[in-house]
C-alpha cells in the first residue's frame, strides 16, 4: 500500500500544514470570534483528510484482496492488516517475503515495488509494464482496480 506514498505523502504534508497553521494564524488574530472558527476550520479539514484515507484504504484493501482471491493467493483477508498487506503483495507477486526488508530502504523501496507490481500484472495475466504504473501519480490509483477488477 506504500506504493502510492509519493503523490498522497505531498499531498497528505501540504493537507496537514494547513491543518495546523491556518488554526494558528486565526488565533493570532485580536477579534474573539476567529479563534473559535480557526479551530472549527482546523477540525473540518482534519474530518475530510481523515475521510479521504479511509475511502483509499478501503478501495485499495478490497483492490488487493480481489486480486488475491482471484490469483488463488491464500490468507486474501491479510489485504485489510496495514503491515501484513505488503506480505501479501509479495505472496501474490511470488517474491520472497525478505523483500519486505528491502521495502523499508529508501530509494530501493521504489524500484522493489515496481517488481513486484509487475510480477502481479504478470499474475492476472496483464502487461507487466502495468507495474510501472506505480510511479505515475494518476495511474497509481487506477492501477490496483484495474488489476483487480478487470476482465
Amino acid at each position: 500500500m506504500q506504493r502510492r506514498k509519493t503523490v498522497f505523502s505531498w499531498l497528505g504534508l501540504l493537507m496537514c500544514l494547513a491543518v495546523v497553521l491556518l488554526p494558528a494564524a486565526a488565533l493570532a488574530q485580536d477579534n474573539d470570534n476567529s479563534g473559535l472558527a480557526g479551530l472549527a476550520l482546523g477540525g473540518v479539514m482534519l474530518f475530510v483528510i481523515f475521510a479521504f484515507a479511509a475511502a483509499f484504504y478501503v478501495y485499495l484493501a478490497l483492490a488487493l484482496q480481489t486480486i488475491a482471491n482471484k490469483t488463488n493467493t491464500p490468507n486474501a483477508w491479510l489485504a485489510w492488516i496495514p503491515i501484513a498487506n505488503t506480505f501479501l503483495a509479495l505472496m501474490i507477486a511470488k517474491k520472497p517475503l525478505w523483500w519486505f526488508l528491502l521495502l523499508l530502504i529508501p530509494l530501493v523501496n521504489i524500484v522493489i515495488w515496481i517488481m513486484v507490481w509487475m510480477a502481479i500484472a504478470e499474475a492476472r495475466a496483464k502487461p507487466n509494464w502495468w507495474g510501472i504504473m506505480v510511479i505515475v501519480p494518476v495511474m497509481n490509483l487506477v492501477m490496483p482496480g484495474y488489476l483487480a477488477w478487470a476482465a
